[in-house]
């Protein structure tokens, strides 16, 4: 069995041979399962679900959250197949590189690097605001400082630490969520105090459930899909996951329960216990947690110190999403550069299996959270969130485009499928669904814009930034590297046996290499 031209670029044609003592099997199915949690509940749910519900009204909200959610959920299970064939930790940038087209796979993983290196930073700077809560007079670079030093000592010190220190982060998210939803229900059947005024009664107030129309709903979908943002980071695990074949299907199974209870019931409960004309409802900025739709229902049920316990739950999240994006942004990082597709010695790895200039290289570009000594922390945050949030949403297209690619290619090469370790149930509708609603959200981040009587070219700028860099960056790897589409016929897939003694290697913990070698197909079919 030959290694396909993907992985002979490592080490300089080497076949991956040293690989054996470098990235390490640390995450269990616990770390996996707290990943794919801790990328599905943050501030997006904590303190700007209030505002989807007073755009769109409780019906509408809900409808949106449930939409996204969907389309999250199918491209999950397009990741979970993807991933459990081949658990590396390029992910996407890897499947898009394989499947797709080189070039493809390349500008996927800068722009997935990017995204969320620069997140770090916007994560960082968010922290300054937030602990300003508690010490106002103290000069928010310095929480910065020290929230940088904490996220880079956590992904120092091993995946493991990375991944304990998520299972805890997301245990804190997930036990608000519950505990909210437990005295949210409480309040509405009347046990505790509070849900005076509440119930059914609050989805017929003004326009509810329904207000704003079809243009409130995709205004409520765009904001929705950036809350789902991060549940993609299951797929940058797998590399280092312990019986990814196994534990990443049971991942992918429970993230579509987890949007179920966490948003959707979270965001039932909001809607029935106050009204979407409720003014503060309006109020979504990350420095005022007094005024999140959780504070508010904690305070009606008595709770007084509901902002502070709040505060801290936000501060919980900011960090998580930090120390995963620094997680995720190393990795993907270091495969770009075992593919020869950055330099060489962000591929280094450290005797505890962690790829330290890659990690360097990250907290270097985290570091722009220290233009807020310099700037507004508030200007830093909307710019650094600007320049950054696009690219979530092209990760999300690529993952659909791949897998859509890859299950063809398998099936037109005369492959079963039962050969697979886990198959998305919904092929060939989930990927095409998935794929049409993201492209539809993409690209109207910011159509309001064009209904202006004049278009600020700026804010358009701002928003679309991210789609024709990721074009010129496809376009000119294209033009230097002349690489092509791959054809049906010519793709490669990991092969059978060398998958089984691959993932029994990983089942004891040893060192993860490059994934299972690959072989074409007996029978070939065209594109």
């Amino acid at each position: 069995m030959a290694l396909p031209e993907h992985d002979q670029h490592r080490d300089g044609g080497k076949q991956g041979a040293s690989e054996s003592s470098e990235l390490r099997r640390a995450l269990s199915a616990r770390h996996l399962t707290m990943i794919a949690v801790g990328g599905s509940i943050g501030t997006g749910l904590f303190v700007a679900s209030g505002a989807t519900i007073a755009q769109a009204g409780p019906g509408g909200a809900l409808l949106g959250y449930v939409l996204i959610g969907v389309m999250v959920y199918f491209l999950m299970t397009s990741l979970g197949e993807l991933a459990a064939a081949m658990p590396v930790s390029g992910s996407f940038s890897t499947y898009g590189a394989r499947y797709v087209e080189d070039g493809f796979g390349f500008a996927l993983g800068w722009n997935y690097w990017y995204n969320w290196a620069v997140t770090v930073a916007v994560d960082l700077v968010a922290a300054q605001l937030v602990m300003a809560y508690w010490f106002p007079d103290v000069p928010g670079v310095y929480w910065s400082a020290l929230f940088l030093a904490i996220t880079f000592g956590l992904n120092a010190l091993s995946a493991r630490g990375f991944g304990e220190a998520e299972f805890w982060f997301a245990l804190i998210k997930v036990i608000a969520v519950l505990a909210f939803v437990a005295m949210g229900v409480m309040m509405l059947l009347g046990i505790i105090r509070g849900g005076e005024g509440g119930g059914v009664a609050n989805w017929t107030v003004g326009d509810a459930p329904f207000a704003g129309g079809f243009a409130a709903l995709i205004g409520v979908a765009m904001v929705v899909g950036f809350s789902f943002q991060g549940t993609e980071l299951i797929g940058i695990a797998a590399g280092e996951s312990k019986d990814p074949a196994r534990n990443l299907p049971r991942a992918v199974r429970q993230v579509f329960w987890r949007i179920l209870l966490f948003y959707v019931m979270a965001i039932l409960v909001i809607g029935l216990l106050i009204p979407y004309t409720d003014p503060h409802l309006l109020r979504n900025d990350v420095t005022d947690v007094s005024v999140s739709p959780f504070a508010l229902i904690f305070e009606r049920a008595g709770l007084l110190a509901a902002a502070s316990i709040m505060n801290a739950v936000v501060l919980t999240s900011v960090l998580s999403a930090g120390n995963s994006g620094m997680y995720a942004a190393t990795r993907m990082l270091y495969s770009l550069a075992r593919d020869g597709k950055a330099p060489r010695i962000f591929g280094r790895v450290a005797r505890n299996g962690v790829p330290l200039w890659a990690l360097l290289a990250t907290t270097v570009v985290a570091a722009l959270c220290f233009f807020s000594f310099i700037f507004s922390p508030k200007a830093v945050y909307i710019w650094l969130l600007n320049t950054s949030g696009m690219t979530g949403f092209i990760a999300w297209l690529g993952i659909a485009i791949s897998h859509y690619r890859f299950r063809r290619g398998y099936v037109k090469q005369g492959r079963n499928l039962a050969d697979l370790p886990y198959v998305s149930p919904f092929f060939p509708f989930g990927p095409i669904f998935a794929f049409v609603l993201c492209l539809v959200i993409t690209l109207g981040q910011n159509y309001q814009a064009f209904l202006e009587h004049r278009i600020d070219w700026g804010g358009v700028a701002a928003t679309y930034i991210g789609i024709p860099l990721f074009l010129l960056i496809w376009l000119g790897y294209r033009l230097t590297k002349g690489s092509r589409f791959v054809s049906y016929k010519d793709m490669t897939f990991p092969d059978a046996r060398a998958r089984s003694a691959y993932l029994d290697s990983a089942l004891r913990g040893e060192p993860a290499t490059v994934g299972p070698q690959t072989a074409p197909a007996p029978g070939t079919g065209g594109r």
